[in-house]
């Protein structure tokens, strides 16, 4: 489930240059860390929500701009916020689809928390009228 992934390019037709669409390798997941859970007996919920994410159109270059929802049911620990916000940064000027975010952000999260539960959902900003929303579960029940 969390192989090698691979580098793939876009041409961006506004600056006629190629532009990578960054996943998760070239991501750093090693910023994100972790305190133990107070309370690993008890399920209980944790949502964190960034209203200000930032990344990069891969196709057009030009900024995209999201709001991030983690929610997630910890197990022996939690996410640190201050790591988040700057693993978050790492983004800011990736070129990087929609679905790979939400993706690599679960997939990250899973890997450093190993938690019950996860859901990661991206909500887009309007683009040309059309707005986004991506929404990607885990729950540690079904592996």
């Amino acid at each position: 489930m969390y192989g090698k992934s691979k580098r793939e390019f876009y041409f961006n037709r506004k600056t006629d240059q190629q532009v990578e669409n960054i996943k998760h390798p070239y991501m750093k997941k090693e910023l994100l860390e972790v305190f133990d859970n107070q309370f690993p007996d008890r399920d209980y919920t944790i949502e964190i929500v960034n209203p200000e994410f930032t990344s990069v159109c891969p196709k057009t270059g030009l900024p995209d701009f999201g709001t991030i929802t983690i929610r997630y049911i910890p197990d022996k620990v939690c996410i640190e916020l201050k790591s988040l916000k700057y693993y978050y940064l790492e983004f800011r000027n990736a070129g990087i689809f929609y679905e790979n975010i939400t993706n690599t952000i679960l997939d990250h999260m899973v890997e450093v928390l190993n938690p019950r539960e996860l859901t990661v959902t991206t909500a887009w900003k309007a683009r040309g009228g059309i707005t986004e929303t991506v929404t990607v579960s885990y729950s540690s029940t079904h592996t």
